[in-house]
């Protein structure tokens, strides 16, 4: 171990939660790591939702926070946040937080972080990172040490738009060793099935563009079935279009899960349907458990996990005939379909969290 690794650097890692998605999970994942290799970490969360493992201390806000909107709730967690960091050295701030109000983030940026700070950005949609006003997004980040991507079409949008450059890209990692594990679990599906992951709170999934293939597929004649896994409002909208269908004995909603690895080790293929992404981590998680690829080539992540007819599919963005094809090809074609899952697990190697890490070990300068 180096003579800086045994310094014991201090992280503090700042998250919505630590739970419920990619940007989530990589958070926990990182903590990990860091601890392992000599690291001290803290977790700032804003939403009082935990279900990922993770390493450190949190300082829960989330705690603090009302059902409804009250002003004097909001400055509380404002002075803690403000109490921890004057109380805390650290010597790194990962942030990976979205920006919900514009000028808050101008003040925690420029006057609440005392250490190096890292803009971790995990998603196309650059909106919800920087401020709407130009001026305030070339500002707000100005003094921060990095901005660091999930992909490279990522860091050429804030290339594009921005006048920041010291952006990176630094991929999500993924717990390789642990996904093999749990994906050995049992499951109650029986016969062939393709999956399909993600949140159901808005459209960006286009799952009803997904269910709207799937029937104009040969998929159902030859009884394979659409397991969708994921939770949120517009899940009813979903089910209702499947019966509209008459599919609704061959397309399954099975919610949230919290060890989709089974769902993903039993697919024929994962199917991705997004009008756009960040780095999708269900890809690298369904290939872990060798299981191929269809996905659209949106904007911003598949390109970069997929190498076409290798591991998977990429389907021109959006096409929705040519996605169709694509399906019928991972059924039909199986020479190209034992192709692909034989060289899934491979393929993502260079995403394990041991590798990732190191990368951030070495741009953070403890390697």
């Amino acid at each position: 171990m180096s003579a800086a690794a045994k310094k014991s650097f201090r992280i503090c890692i700042v998250s919505e939660q630590l739970s419920g998605g990619g940007a989530e999970r990589c958070s926990a994942l990182l903590s990990q790591f860091f601890v392992a290799h000599n690291c001290t970490v803290h977790h700032v969360i804003s939403i009082d939702k935990i279900a990922y493992e993770y390493a450190g201390e949190v300082l829960n806000l989330g705690k603090l926070k009302k059902d409804y909107f009250n002003i004097s709730d909001r400055i509380l967690r404002f002075r803690v946040l403000r109490s921890f960091f004057k109380a805390n050295t650290f010597d790194f701030i990962i942030d990976t937080r979205v920006v919900n109000r514009q000028w808050q983030e101008f003040f925690i940026a420029k006057f609440i972080y005392k250490a190096p700070a890292i803009k971790l950005i995990h998603s196309y949609m650059t909106e919800l990172y920087f401020p709407k006003n130009k001026w305030l997004a070339n500002q707000i980040y100005s003094h921060f040490y990095k901005l660091v991507t999930v992909s490279k079409a990522i860091k050429n949008k804030v290339l594009e738009e921005y006048t920041y450059r010291q952006a990176e890209t630094i991929y999500n990692p993924i717990d390789i060793d642990t996904i093999e594990k749990q994906s050995l679990e049992k499951i109650e599906e029986s016969g062939n099935f393709i999956l399909a992951v993600g949140r159901m709170t808005d459209r960006i999934k286009q799952f009803d563009v997904l269910i709207r293939s799937y029937a104009a597929s040969h998929l159902p004649e030859k009884n394979i079935k659409l397991i969708i896994l994921g939770d949120g409002p517009v899940q009813l909208e979903l089910k209702g279009l499947a019966q509209s269908l008459e599919l609704q004995d061959k397309i399954l909603f099975k919610g949230m899960k919290s060890n989709p690895f089974p769902y993903f080790k039993h697919a024929l293929f994962t199917v991705l349907t997004s009008k756009n992404e960040g780095f999708p981590t269900v890809l690298l998680e369904s290939l872990a458990c060798g299981t191929p690829i269809v996905a659209f080539d949106c904007q911003s992540g598949p390109s970069e996990i997929i190498a076409d007819r290798e591991n998977g599919l990429l389907v021109d963005n959006q096409n929705h005939e040519k996605l169709i094809e694509a399906m019928n090809e991972m059924v039909f074609n199986e020479k190209l379909y034992y192709h692909c899952k034989q060289n899934a697990k491979e393929s993502v190697s260079p995403f394990s969290l041991e590798n990732i890490g190191n990368q951030w070990l070495q741009l953070l300068q403890i390697n």
